[in-house]
């Protein structure tokens, strides 16, 4: 049996509770045993073929403090993610190790034109994916896991491919696509680069989160919501920027800038992901550890902030442990996971029936366990 995975100051498993994740990469979640035998059938050299050592060159790749740095260790686990076969393990596996987790409904963003390199087309890696996507859930469910997800094609903010991975992403929007992202390199690639894009999947009512306020600062997020009209911001967490704090005798106000309040007042979720954010520096201008993190800040002030992943593998991480270290950073109790979950719920590209319905099995899962 797993070890649990508590709530601080109590005996309660997170692991138990139903959860919901809004920002975990494919690329980013494979098994290192999976990374092993997938580079061993295409004569990929990997640092090391032990399982256990693998896991740990990850972890010690991505704690240079720089998203650049954390980005290479992507070469690895998309050169093993280039044929259908392949694309399906890893995204059939994901279900499984996030239902095992106990998330209820999950996005899976990923790059498709990260994986041509094996011949593939566009559409035949999406098809790949949700053909894998499928088959986690129904072994999920045939375990007693019940787990659903919707994929989230990303555009890759650099390669300038933009309308076209948009125009993809429509084309599966009813067979398995629920949204559209841009990641990569976030310094001096803004999402204004993509208007086009963003414009074509505006005018086709798709969904948007886009990566901004991790690796830059306000003129990135200000241009995700302007040119990206994002619902959501991926990580999002240098929002803070706009935020002024003022300490008068024992309290402390906030006096927010007019993006902060915006966001804030229309309730744009934040997918923070706490311990990539400290491994990529993204709250460096606050400090180096987990209780410097401005996610507390934001919840604090009314934000829909949720707790997210990012890379379990290069953080060694799954939905429950995030949970627990920001629990044991600001001793958050049960009503703050409760409510962090009922963000993620609200905030997920779902149709509203289908969010309130998420949000009730999320209600009936925490009160069970209490």
């Amino acid at each position: 049996m797993a070890t649990p995975i508590l709530l601080a100051g109590t005996d309660l498993d997170l692991v138990q509770l139903p959860k919901v994740s809004l920002h975990d990469h494919l690329d980013g979640g494979l098994r290192p045993q999976t990374i092993i035998e997938l580079a061993d059938e295409i004569g990929l050299t990997l640092p090391t073929t032990d399982a256990t050592e693998l896991a740990g060159w990850f972890l010690a790749q991505c704690t240079a403090g720089s998203l650049v740095e954390y980005l290479k260790t992507f070469d690895i686990t998309t050169a093993v993610m280039q044929t259908r076969e392949g694309l399906e393990r890893v995204a059939r596996e994901c279900v499984l190790d996030l239902a095992a987790d106990g998330v209820v409904w999950g996005e899976i963003r990923w790059a498709p034109e990260q994986h041509l390199t094996a011949g593939l087309s566009l559409d035949e890696t999406v098809e790949a994916v949700q053909a894998g996507l499928d088959a986690g859930v129904e072994q999920a469910r045939n375990a007693g896991h019940s787990i659903q997800v919707g994929q989230l094609v990303t555009a890759m903010r650099h390669a300038d491919r933009g309308h076209e991975i948009a125009e993809l992403a429509l084309r599966h929007r009813d067979a398995g696509v629920v949204g559209f992202d841009i990641a990569g390199a976030e310094a001096g690639f803004l999402p204004s680069r993509m208007r086009d894009a963003f414009d074509l999947l505006a005018a086709e009512w798709m969904p948007v989160t886009v990566h901004a306020g991790e690796a830059d600062g306000l003129e990135s997020i200000r241009s995700a919501l302007l040119d990206g009209r994002a619902l959501r911001l991926g990580h999002g967490v240098r929002l803070a920027e706009d935020i002024e704090l003022r300490t008068e005798g024992d309290t402390t106000f906030a006096t927010l800038g007019r993006m902060a309040e915006w966001v804030r007042d229309r309730q744009i979720a934040l997918e923070t992901s706490p311990s990539s954010n400290l491994q990529t520096g993204a709250i460096a201008a606050w400090g180096t550890e987990m209780v410097d993190h401005p996610l507390d800040l934001l919840y604090q002030l009314g934000f829909r902030v949720t707790i997210n992943t990012d890379n379990r593998l290069m953080s060694a991480t799954t939905l429950s442990r995030e949970l627990q270290l920001v629990s044991e950073a600001f001793t958050y109790d049960l009503d703050d996971m409760l409510a962090l979950q009922l963000n993620a719920s609200q905030a997920a590209f779902l149709p509203v029936d289908d969010r309130e319905a998420l949000m009730e099995t999320i209600i009936a899962g925490f009160e069970a366990a209490a």
